[in-house]
């Protein structure tokens, strides 16, 4: 379904490359089908050298005989995006836009071309493979879609499906929850230096648990607080330490945080 396609690359940023590497990795498009434009052109050069694919000279040339469109540019520049390529734009081609706050009847109304939209919200994880997105399509998407969209951010981690009014909070919990938790890798290693450890060790110590419990949960399918209990004894050393996080208010913090951040999403969105 995927390997056939054309697929143009509008912005070859952190995200954007981590698109294409991981689509290039996988085998899932020849990089022969694959072109990108950049306003920077050193970064544009580099991007398509390293991965083998074709370098437009702008916006319009990289679209215009593609068949599956991402908009990989910050959220700020997508209008002028848009308004570029919307004279070549046609019904038949797909815009997968992954430019945070951006929701898809602004893509639509400004393209004013009723080609399928998905839209998706990566976070940075995607960077090293292990990164989680959610899709929501627009007024024209269909199945086909919104299975195109999936096999892509498929090639650099997990994707789910949303409605459109629930992308604040995927923004707001797995789009800012990347600093919540190396905040968390962070003072879980403070805490090793300041009982003795090394900070290599603490480190290292911290990252690995935060990774190995997330696998537990993926792989397990238990409850977190089931497997919470497993490592809980009566009387020892965790119970000890969950009541101080209990007491300091660790569980509200988080909660709070993602409640935040989503309003803060839909006030970005709003504007």
């Amino acid at each position: 379904m995927i390997q056939n396609k054309r697929i143009a690359i509008i912005g070859v940023g952190n995200m954007g490359e981590a698109l294409v590497g991981g689509i290039v990795k996988t085998g899932l498009v020849d990089p022969a089908r694959i072109v990108a434009f950049d306003a920077d052109r050193e970064r544009l050069k580099t991007i398509s050298e390293k991965w083998e694919i074709a370098a437009a000279n702008d916006n319009t040339e990289a679209v215009r005989n593609s068949d599956v469109i991402l908009l990989a540019v910050k959220p700020q520049t997508i209008p002028a995006a848009l308004d570029e390529i919307r004279s070549i734009v046609t019904p038949g081609q797909m815009l997968l836009s992954i430019a945070a706050g951006v929701r898809t009847s602004l893509i639509e109304e400004r393209l004013n071309v009723p080609c399928p939209v998905v839209r998706a919200m990566p976070n940075t994880p995607a960077l090293v493979g292990w990164g989680i997105a959610a899709i929501c399509p627009g007024t024209f998407a269909e199945q086909e879609h919104l299975a195109i969209a999936k096999t892509l951010l498929g090639a650099v981690g997990e994707v789910v499906v949303v409605t459109e009014k629930q992308m604040d909070a995927v923004t707001g919990l797995s789009g800012s929850g990347p600093a919540y938790v190396y905040t968390l890798i962070e003072a879980l290693s403070d805490g090793g230096v300041k009982m003795g450890l090394p900070r290599p060790v603490a480190l290292k110590l911290a990252a690995q648990t935060v990774l190995g419990a997330a696998k537990m949960v993926l792989e397990t399918g238990e409850h977190p607080a089931v497997l919470r209990d497993r490592v809980t004894s009566p009387g020892g050393t965790t119970i000890t330490g969950m009541q101080v996080l209990e007491s300091k208010g660790f569980r509200d913090a988080a909660i709070s945080a993602v409640e935040a951040a989503t309003r803060r999403s839909e006030e970005l969105g709003e504007k």
